[in-house]
């Protein structure tokens, strides 16, 4: 009867720790479940706020880069010198249209020799699609035929604005009438416009600004004399 109650009791014990075994392994399984769905929320919640945070981080690094071309243009622009083509006309060396600018300025730059050099602010194509570049060469007698030809050989391009912006200049004479285009005159502008446009949208960027000309006419105009103190 004892050796019975023993085997009845042994027998109790051992199907005790196999429900206790299985309520442990039950746990684990459930445990391991919603690990791997928290982890699995993690992962989707984490690629969406990196994926934000890229776009962001993107857009400003973007914002920067357009701010940095635009103070470029604009300190360019400003160092515009007054250099006459000579002959009767007198025509000064400077061209503006929408999407290009070329003049004479002051050479600048680590590498720069002293003296005088041509930029020129023009649109071309690239892989990334329209872009603004700056090139330059050193100073020379050239005529207005050599421009509109082409046969300047501009050297050292910098791209200064690139997709989605584009840069829109105007110009403005004495009379500060915004004007698309400043060709075959007398005197530089008073003041280039350098307008930022967006290609997705088509409006006006915020970082759009105005530069003034240090010199526009030749010295004889601050006494208001000379037959290129008129204008065009």
């Amino acid at each position: 009867m004892k050796k019975l109650r023993g085997l009845m009791r042994g027998e109790e014990r051992q199907r005790s720790r196999f429900s206790e075994n299985g309520f442990t392994l039950l746990e684990a399984l459930l445990a391991i479940v919603l690990t791997g769905i928290l982890l699995a929320t993690l992962t989707v919640i984490t690629g969406h706020w990196i994926k934000g945070w890229k776009t962001g981080f993107g857009r400003l690094q973007s914002v920067d880069l357009v701010a940095l071309g635009v103070d470029r243009i604009a300190s360019d622009i400003a160092a515009a010198q007054y250099v006459s083509l000579g002959g009767d006309d007198a025509k000064v060396f400077f061209e503006g249209t929408e999407s290009s600018v070329i003049f004479i300025r002051s050479a600048v730059g680590p590498n720069a020799a002293p003296g005088l050099e041509i930029v020129r602010l023009a649109e071309t194509e690239d892989e990334r699609g329209r872009v603004l570049v700056r090139d330059r060469i050193a100073f020379a007698t050239f005529g207005a035929a050599a421009i509109h030809s082409g046969d300047i050989e501009f050297t050292n391009p910098v791209v200064l604005m690139h997709p989605p912006f584009r840069v829109i200049f105007a110009f403005a004479g004495r009379d500060r009438i915004w004007k698309d285009s400043w060709l075959d005159t007398k005197q530089l502008p008073s003041a280039v416009r350098i307008g930022i446009h967006s290609d997705e949208t088509g409006e006006a960027v915020p970082l759009s600004t105005a530069t003034l000309i240090s010199v526009s006419a030749p010295p004889e105009c601050a006494q208001g004399t000379g037959p290129t103190c008129d204008g065009k």
